[in-house]
């Protein structure tokens, strides 16, 4: 009796099969605005969640294209791509006949970015009055730009910047807090207990960055660097 079930569940699936792929070549090819709607859906949800003002355009599908109708058209972005500037996604269909197609897209984000307020020479601090925010197509922008004035205050030009240059991350170096030959306290900590010495800095460091330091007593330790110049020793 199974067996029976089984053979009618798969004959009328076969059936349904035939009857789809009749009224599919029946309505003709997929339509190029179908497809091009599913993509412009695609790209709405897809650019919600990036910084500042989406805006896309979907270019056109080559007119000698033709698509059988499909049930469920699922657009995807190909694998190392990104929407971002031009770029483009891939639609495909898998019943009743499978077919994929990539048309190409363009995005644009209207949104805001640093650059500098005035000409700046390698090494020098940079203040909120070195900075602007400007408004512009982020896709267009180089990569790394800083996008808040915070990121680049109390960095320094690593190189010489023009006036209106958006300031990207690797343009900026974070100031030493601890310089090579300089004297710098040494704080030892531990549980329950925090001593302090005088040494002097054997490299230069960040803050963060590992330091190392002689003592007094000729003996060189490694120490985190601390935004005040001192290192911190724990134990």
């Amino acid at each position: 009796m199974d067996r029976i079930i089984a053979i009618i569940a798969a004959a009328l699936v076969f059936i349904a099969h035939l009857a789809y792929a009749a009224y599919a070549h029946a309505a003709g090819p997929q339509t190029h605005a179908s497809i091009q709607a599913a993509i412009e859906d695609y790209l709405r949800v897809q650019t919600s969640g990036l910084p500042g003002e989406a805006t896309f355009t979907v270019g056109a599908i080559d007119p000698r294209l033709a698509m059988g109708q499909c049930a469920a058209l699922e657009v995807f972005t190909p694998p190392g791509g990104r929407l971002w500037g031009t770029s483009s996604v891939g639609v495909r269909c898998t019943a009743p006949a499978p077919w994929t197609i990539y048309v190409g897209v363009t995005v644009r984000v209207k949104g805001t970015y640093v650059a500098t307020a005035r000409a700046l020479a390698p090494g020098q601090p940079l203040t909120p009055a070195d900075l602007a925010l400007m408004q512009g197509d982020l896709t267009q922008m180089p990569a790394g730009v800083l996008t808040d004035t915070a990121q680049a205050t109390g960095k320094t030009s690593a190189a010489p910047l023009a006036a209106g240059q958006p300031i990207r991350v690797d343009l900026l170096r974070t100031p030493f807090a601890v310089q090579q030959g300089q004297s710098v306290k040494l704080v030892s900590t531990g549980p329950g207990f925090r001593v302090t010495a005088e040494g002097r800095a054997l490299v230069n460091a960040s803050q963060g960055q590992v330091a190392q330091v002689r003592t007094a007593s000729g003996q060189t330790v490694s120490g985190i660097a601390m935004d005040d110049g001192s290192v911190e020793v724990r134990f």
